[in-house]
């Protein structure tokens, strides 16, 4: 029986274990998309100047450093949030990276530019820009919020955390390939 005036708890401890699972979802879902998409600049690092010169953004002279620099930190910010250790800050700066990329592309599709593509890293489908990606980088900069709270999170629970993080990122793959799939020549041509 529960005593009037005195608080449960329960439902505190059961919102703080949703916060700390989100968090870890996220961050295990954004770290294998961010380890994903360094491997394929990675695998093209030659075609990255021009990807990312088409963007239009960056004066001439800092092509080339960004270019030989986001693979590398899309790689060590995508083991750092995989690690879990010190999650705020990983946490925070890749939000800070995804809302950087969504800008850029919604800079270029405000100017007219989507036929340019987006430098995921996916090789096999290439991705003009769309408003889609760019929803999806909000989105998961979005997800990545519950991993600031610091929230603890118990050991049996790391794993399922880690498992939906691994559900997140195939969804993500999913989300990109329809979205790649949509945007190519062999879709279906829209009546309108």
């Amino acid at each position: 029986m529960i005593a009037l005036g005195a608080p449960d708890a329960a439902p505190a401890a059961i919102g703080l274990m949703a916060v700390a699972l989100t968090g870890r979802i996220a961050t295990v879902g954004v770290g294998l998309v961010f380890v994903s998409a360094a491997a394929g600049k990675l695998r093209h690092r030659a075609l990255l100047p021009g990807v990312i010169a088409n963007y239009r953004l960056l004066p001439p002279a800092l092509v080339a450093p960004v270019a030989s620099a986001l693979p590398v930190a899309e790689l060590v910010l995508g083991a750092w949030l995989l690690s879990g250790l010190l999650a705020p800050p990983a946490a925070a700066l890749a939000a800070l990276l995804l809302g950087i990329f969504a800008w850029a592309m919604a800079v270029n599709l405000r100017r007219g530019r989507g036929h340019i593509d987006c430098g995921c890293g996916h090789a096999a489908l290439r991705q003009p820009l769309a408003w889609p990606l760019v929803m999806r980088n909000v989105v998961l900069a979005a997800l990545l919020l519950p991993a600031l709270a610091m929230a603890p999170l118990p050991g049996q629970a790391w794993l399922l955390g880690a498992a939906g993080g691994i559900v997140l990122f195939l969804l993500v793959q999913l989300f990109n390939a329809i979205v790649a799939l949509a945007g190519s020549p062999l879709a279906p041509a829209r009546k309108g």
